[in-house]
């Protein structure tokens, strides 16, 4: 498949996903996963996701940042799949926790942006593994220039 278009469907895929997996290690070495709610994403290489900051992840990440994002399109006649992997920052400052704030948070958070269960996850990807078509491709973050989508340019 041309890196345009791997490229393309890697970005589509994430920006068109409403939910994501989130990859955590726990204390015994194993990974545990859980769907996200896909909120906002900086670049290609950073992506954001709000919890609670009592939530047994925001431990591990704080033990272990190893993590991986995934993001699947299982509703057409093929499968499309977007493995990021890297590393899960834990962000409990006003700006990062502003910047991610939803109408409705107030529910969960009842004291507002500042509540102290809110917090963000910075999950910052090191590479992307694409699989469509039973075509499978790994990416380097640095080699998945958002420019390159943006311009039609090719990159390999």
């Amino acid at each position: 498949m041309e890196m345009n278009l791997i490229k393309a469907g890697i970005r589509a895929l994430r920006e068109n996903a409403q939910v994501a997996y989130v990859a955590s290690v726990n204390e015994e070495g194993f990974p545990q996963i859980k769907g996200m709610l896909s909120l906002e994403h900086e670049s290609m290489k950073t992506h954001y996701f709000s919890t609670n900051t009592s939530s047994k992840r925001v431990a591990q990440f704080l033990n272990n940042p190893k993590a991986s994002v995934y993001y699947v399109d299982d509703t057409k006649d093929q499968y499309k799949g977007a493995l990021f992997t890297g590393t899960m920052k834990v962000c409990t400052d006003h700006e990062t926790k502003a910047f991610l704030w939803r109408e409705g948070f107030e529910m969960y958070y009842p004291k507002g942006v500042d509540d102290e269960d809110y917090c963000v996850y910075q999950f910052t990807a090191e590479t992307v593994n694409y699989y469509y078509g039973l075509s499978n491709v790994t990416l380097s973050i640095d080699e998945f220039s958002d420019k390159a989508l943006s311009d039609g340019s090719q990159t390999n």
